[in-house]
């Protein structure tokens, strides 16, 4: 019952979360978990989730401006605009 508790309280606090921070959270639990079972470590588990908070921002940071894609000019310079 303790872990229904909590798992409806993290995912209550995740509902106010704009969607960076939705993945940040998501990335760095997962990061963790991954992280820890491979190495069997504490400091495995935090590497694990610096790399997915990091991977799980980037993520959450495209999912912003949704049917929009980023695109590259012919001179290297970076543009948004409507995907095709």
């Amino acid at each position: 019952m303790k872990k229904i508790m909590l798992i409806a309280a993290l995912v209550g606090t995740l509902a106010s979360c704009t969607s960076t921070e939705k993945g940040t959270a998501i990335g760095a639990g997962s990061g963790a978990l991954i992280g820890g079972a491979v190495t069997n470590s504490w400091g495995g588990a935090a590497i694990g989730a610096v790399g997915g908070g990091l991977i799980g921002a980037a993520i959450g940071e495209s999912q912003k401006r949704n049917g929009y894609c980023v695109y590259r000019d012919r001179y290297g310079r970076t543009y948004e605009a409507r995907c095709r």
